[in-house]
């Protein structure tokens, strides 16, 4: 079925505006998490279940809705999601209890989470392979905008009012709908019976692996590993199974899934580190912290545009490797000047952060590229939820390697010895960053041959 050039122009502005809001959504509780603790009597590791109750939630719901999109209408999807999102804005709202707030979060999130599969599936097809980097260009701005945006918002919101109305703000949300509804088109995959046994499999996984990484425990790590076990035997054996074996025996597709969860561990360091490193070394306040961060993502949204166009017309090879130098240069400038000032700590921040931009457009476009059509939906929730479990392991790792202590800097140029554990740290990255580009290189480069039956 032929799409007109501006439908797809005009749903990738609708989803741009869409990800504001749930990219907004996503964090705008990190910073009222102290005062949720004192107003329930709460550890601060139990209130810590809100930000993580969803991130979990959202993880396993981004993979579902793209299997459900290779059987059912998108804009039948994106209905049932933003409404559950509604209810759970309304549960968290009229929140007198703690386990309401988290079931607020949890539907929120249930619903949010249909919005993954949504900025994957729109680009991949109302948009060709030749111009499909400047819709997801565009996705990612509205991503970055949110990114900067939350912060702020919701600490002047939590200034004025009671923390609960920021359930409200992203209620904003619902005034997409109709446009969904209109401009979304009918199609629809073959409607085969979902296989939910592989689903429940699947997400217990998935569950198992990030509370072993939160809590520390080794017996839900063994958990993940049975329920990973019964899962791969699942889509071996079941007749419709909810992940095609066929999906992994493609060669270009796992390596460019592998690539891609390095990709964002590595990366996930940006916005990990920075505000340990500013509040251990720097000494800034929480509030101070976060303004730091925002010239950074409002730069990366000025610039996302110009890089999804970067990948049209001079290929993703290009863009990834720009990617992988900005990255580089500032990973090596933080290695260099750890615990210098927060202003010059943010203008460093500027080049990682639009670099990680760039590094994820220019491999969800061509990871969408290695896709068949009755693939997608499941294929690139598989990327998103993997994207999520790996940003969720690398907190562990990066937060266990800060609280340590170094000897030396083995930057010889380090020239802050109370950072010298950041220092040692990013100096790794830049190198894992190197290794990156020659994988990418060496083997996804030399199998990223154009196949007639990719979308």
């Amino acid at each position: 079925m032929a799409v007109l050039p501006q439908v797809g122009e005009k749903l990738i502005r609708v989803l741009a505006f869409t990800l504001v809001l749930s990219s907004m959504s996503a964090m705008m509780f990190n910073i009222v998490l102290p005062k949720i603790s004192v107003d329930f009597a709460l550890s601060y590791s139990q209130v810590s279940w809100v930000t993580s109750s969803y991130i979990l939630v959202y993880a396993i719901g981004s993979v579902i809705y793209g299997k459900l999109a290779d059987s059912y209408k998108l804009k039948n999807l994106i209905t049932f999601g933003l409404c559950l999102f509604m209810v759970g804005s309304l549960v968290g709202l009229s929140a007198q209890t703690f386990w309401m707030v988290l079931a607020g979060r949890s539907l929120q999130a249930a619903g949010a989470s249909v919005i993954p599969a949504t900025a994957m599936l729109i680009p991949v097809r109302y948009f060709p392979p030749e111009s499909r980097g400047r819709a997801l260009g565009i996705s990612a701005t509205g991503l970055a905008v949110g990114n900067a945006l939350g912060p702020v918002v919701s600490a002047l919101l939590v200034s004025l009012v009671d923390w609960r109305w920021l359930f409200c703000v992203p209620l904003l949300i619902l005034f997409t709908l109709p446009l969904y509804r209109k401009y979304l088109g009918d199609e629809r995959g073959e409607g085969r019976a979902i296989d939910w046994w592989g689903a429940f499999l699947l997400a217990g996984t998935v569950a198992f692996l990030m509370l072993s990484v939160t809590n520390g425990t080794w017996l839900l790590l063994v958990g993940g590993a049975l329920c990973a076990g019964c899962f791969f035997l699942r889509i071996r054996t079941a007749s419709e199974p909810f992940v095609s074996l066929q999906l992994f025996e493609n060669k270009r597709y796992t390596l460019g899934l592998s690539l891609s969860v390095l990709a964002v561990g590595i990366g996930y360091a940006l916005p990990f580190l920075t505000p340990l490193l500013l509040a251990d070394v720097n000494r800034l306040e929480s509030g101070l912290i976060g303004f730091a961060m925002v010239p950074a993502a409002v730069v990366s949204a000025i610039l996302g545009r110009r890089g999804g166009r970067l990948a049209d017309s001079k290929g993703n090879r290009f863009l990834f490797s720009v990617a992988v130098g900005l990255l580089v240069f500032c990973f090596a400038l933080f290695s260099i000047y750890s615990g210098v000032s927060a202003g010059w700590i943010a203008v460093f921040l500027i080049f990682g952060t639009v670099g990680q931009m760039f590094m994820q457009i220019s491999l969800n476009n061509a990871i969408s590229r290695t896709l068949p059509k009755e693939q997608t939906g499941v294929g690139m929730g598989l990327l998103t939820m993997l994207t999520f479990l790996s940003g969720a392991v690398v907190t562990g790792i990066y937060s266990r390697v800060a609280e340590g202590d170094a000897a030396t800097a083995w930057n010889p140029l380090h020239m802050y010895p109370e950072a010298s554990v950041y220092s040692n740290l990013y100096l790794v990255l830049a190198l894992l960053q190197i290794g990156l580009l020659l994988l990418y290189r060496l083997r996804f480069d030399r199998q990223a041959v154009p196949d007639k039956h990719t979308v």
